[in-house]
C-alpha cells in the first residue's frame, strides 16, 4: 500500500500542497477568471495587457491574451493552488490554475509572449520557472516581445520592487536601491516589471 501511494504521488501532475479542483464561468481577461461560486481569481506572478483601458482601445495583445486564456479555462474544471498572499488590492483571489496535464496556465501565457513576468512577495513560487519562459520568448520575440522599442537612453530599475522606470520619472529619483539598464531587454530578461507612474513600456 505505501508503494501504490509513493508511486501515486509520483504521478500526481499537480502541487503536493492542498488545493482543488474548481470550475471556471467565464474568463475576464488574459490574467483573471471567475470562479463557478462567483469568486474572482487573478493569476499570480504575472501580468497581461490590459483588455479594458480608460482610453477604450486595448492594449497591444490583450485580446490575444484573453482569447488563448479563455481557450484553455472556460468552462473548465482546473485545478486550483492558492497563493501565499492570498488577496490582491482589488480583493480578487490569488493563485495560480493548472490544466489537467499538470502544465501551469500562466506558463503557456508567459511562453507566448502574452504575459509579463511581475515579482510580488506572496506571488513567487513559480518566478523563477516563469522567468525562464519569459527569458525565451524575450529571445524568440514572441507576442508582446515583437514589438519592443527603447525610447528611452536608458531604464532605472528598483531592486526592491523588481519594478522600472523611465529615467526623468520624478518616482525613479526616489528610488534608493537603483539598478540601470540599458535597454528594455535587459529589464525583462532580469525579471523586471513596467512601472504604473510614467510607464516605460509601452510608451
Amino acid at each position: 500500500m505505501k508503494g501504490l501511494l509513493l508511486l501515486l504521488l509520483f504521478l500526481w501532475p499537480f502541487p503536493v500542497e492542498a488545493g482543488k479542483w474548481v470550475k471556471i464561468v467565464k474568463v475576464i481577461d488574459g490574467d483573471t477568471v471567475i470562479l463557478e461560486d462567483g469568486t474572482h481569481l487573478r493569476y499570480a506572478g504575472i501580468n497581461t495587457p490590459e483588455l479594458h483601458t480608460k482610453k477604450g482601445p486595448p492594449e497591444p495583445f490583450a485580446r490575444e491574451a484573453y482569447l488563448l486564456n479563455r481557450k484553455l479555462t472556460e468552462g473548465q474544471r482546473l485545478y486550483l493552488e492558492e497563493a501565499q498572499r492570498k488577496r490582491d488590492r482589488y480583493r480578487r483571489l490569488l493563485g495560480y490554475l493548472f490544466l489537467p496535464d499538470g502544465r501551469l496556465v500562466s506558463e503557456i501565457l508567459v511562453a507566448k509572449g502574452l504575459a509579463l513576468v511581475c515579482y510580488y512577495p506572496g506571488s513567487t513560487k513559480y518566478y523563477q520557472k516563469l522567468l525562464r519562459l519569459q527569458r525565451e520568448a524575450l529571445k524568440n520575440r514572441r507576442g508582446l516581445f515583437s514589438r519592443l522599442k527603447n525610447t528611452e537612453p536608458f531604464y532605472v530599475g528598483n531592486r526592491k520592487s523588481r519594478r522600472f522606470h523611465r529615467p526623468g520619472c520624478p518616482q525613479a529619483q526616489k528610488i534608493k536601491r537603483k539598478r540601470i539598464f540599458n535597454s528594455l531587454e535587459e529589464a525583462f530578461s532580469a525579471g523586471y516589471c513596467p512601472a504604473r507612474g510614467c510607464r516605460p513600456w509601452p510608451p
